[in-house]
C-alpha cells in the first residue's frame, strides 16, 4: 500500500473538536469521539520514557506511581482518571519541585492526537530529570473512556 494511502483524513466538520469522548443520550455505556482533531503522537513520547497501557497503568498506580494529569483548561471534558494530580504541561518547568523523582511520575492528557504530556515529558528531560522516573500513558482520556474505565471531576 502507498504511504499516501494511509494518512489521516482530513477534518471536514465546521464545529470545534471535542478531546474527550462524551456519553450517547439514551445509550448507557456508548460514547462518541471526534475523530479529528490534533496531531497522532508517536508511540514513544522520549528515548528512554516507558508507554504505558491502561493494566500497567493501574498495577504502576497500585505500585505508588504518580498519576499526572498533563492538560490545560479548556482541554477537558471536566473529568479526569481518579487519584491524578493536576499538573499542566504549560506549568510543568515551574512546578517539577511538586513531583518526586524517586517515585514514578505517569503522564497522560487527551489521547493519542494530544501533544500535552509528550511536550511536558520532553520539557523535563531537557532539564535533566530521569526517563526512568517518568512514564508516558499515551491513550490518556480518549481511550481510558472508551474502555469504560472510571472517572473523577477534575479539579482545577
Amino acid at each position: 500500500m502507498d504511504q499516501r494511502e494511509m494518512r489521516r483524513q482530513e477534518r471536514t466538520r465546521q464545529q470545534p473538536p471535542r478531546s474527550v469522548p462524551w456519553p450517547v443520550d439514551g445509550e448507557p455505556d456508548v460514547v462518541a469521539v471526534d475523530t479529528a482533531w490534533g496531531e497522532i503522537q508517536g508511540l514513544e513520547a522520549a528515548p528512554g520514557v516507558r508507554t504505558v497501557g491502561e493494566l500497567e497503568l493501574i498495577e504502576l498506580v497500585g505500585q505508588g506511581a504518580a498519576l499526572i494529569d498533563c492538560r490545560t483548561a479548556g482541554s477537558f471534558g471536566g473529568r479526569t482518571i481518579p487519584d491524578s494530580v493536576l499538573l499542566p504541561h504549560d506549568q510543568v518547568l515551574e512546578r517539577r519541585s511538586e513531583l518526586n523523582p524517586g517515585r514514578l511520575s505517569i503522564l497522560f492528557c487527551n489521547g493519542p492526537q494530544c501533544p500535552q504530556s509528550p511536550d511536558a515529558i520532553r520539557q523535563l528531560l531537557e532539564v535533566g530529570y530521569s526517563a526512568d522516573a517518568l512514564a508516558y500513558y499515551r491513550g490518556g482520556m480518549h481511550d481510558w473512556v472508551t474502555l469504560a474505565m472510571p472517572t473523577g471531576p477534575r479539579e482545577d
